[in-house]
């Protein structure tokens, strides 16, 4: 049976309560210092039972409205929550609590990993610009062929995963059929002159591994599962969407772990 959006669980009412001043005067200056006082605001609230796991966050309009902060604000603070593994956003339907506690926290970047990591956030960047317009394109314009290799790149994913083995080959076969969806080779060219580079596990090791966050190929996994979802259906403004959430992602849990290893002495959420 399909699941209506009246019969989800609602948000509740205590964020429409919320003084979106008061967030304005703690913040001063910069979207990045609002964004990190909605992150511990809506994390506090989590941790203290205000919010429940399988709970709804409000819409993001209403958190803009709420808190008197813009649209970006509003996505970044998401992003850290989702990152930190407090929240996950199913594109179309909204925002809900996992769980009341962050998941394993980012470990210690090794010198070497930090100093990868620089290179790695700058291809995110990168990643988030070109791709989320490779996914609209490729919406509009994928034929029945993109979406059999797209989704044998999801099944050999889940093959993989499931028996506890590499899948980043996979993953990258994935974002590059949806290049090669777009028609334009020079999304494919771009994306194939990173070639395994693209994939930040094959570079920063420490962060995915199954001991550190078990979990975290799982969300992969489902967010590949809404782009694909999105492109199927030509809804290119959801595939847009589906796919910066997908990035953003995994920038910010790389942020998280490079803050860590640059103030050891700093608690894990901040």
């Amino acid at each position: 049976m399909r699941t209506t959006t009246s019969e989800l669980p609602q948000a509740p009412s205590l964020f429409v309560q919320t003084d979106g001043a008061s967030l304005r005067s703690k913040a001063g200056r910069g979207s990045r210092n609002l964004a990190n006082l909605l992150f511990e605001e809506f994390s506090n609230k989590i941790r203290q039972g205000l919010l429940n796991k399988g709970d709804k966050l409000p819409t993001e309009s209403e958190l803009v409205r709420s808190y008197d902060v813009s649209r970006t604000v509003v996505r970044e603070a998401l992003s850290k929550l989702q990152a930190a593994g407090f929240v996950e956003t199913r594109h179309g339907i909204g925002t809900f609590i996992l769980s009341t506690q962050p998941s394993n926290p980012s470990p210690m970047l090794s010198d070497r990993e930090l100093s990868e990591s620089v290179d790695v956030l700058a291809v995110l960047e990168l990643r988030i610009s070109l791709e989320s317009e490779a996914a609209g394109l490729a919406a509009q314009r994928r034929q029945s062929a993109h979406l059999l290799t797209m989704r044998e790149a999801l099944e050999g994913f889940e093959y993989h995963f499931a028996r506890g083995e590499d899948t980043a080959t996979h993953d990258l076969a994935f974002h590059l059929s949806i290049a090669h969806a777009t028609g334009n080779r020079y999304f494919q060219d771009i994306l194939a002159h990173f070639g395994s580079l693209l994939i930040p596990r094959n570079r920063i090791t420490s962060i995915h591994t199954s001991a550190r966050d078990p979990d975290y190929l799982r969300r992969v996994n489902r967010e590949h599962e809404e782009i694909f979802s999105a492109i199927e259906r030509q809804d290119a403004d959801s595939a847009r969407a589906a796919m910066r959430i997908h990035l953003t992602n995994s920038r910010e849990r790389l942020r998280l772990a490079q803050r860590l290893s640059q103030t050891p002495a700093a608690p894990a959420i901040d």
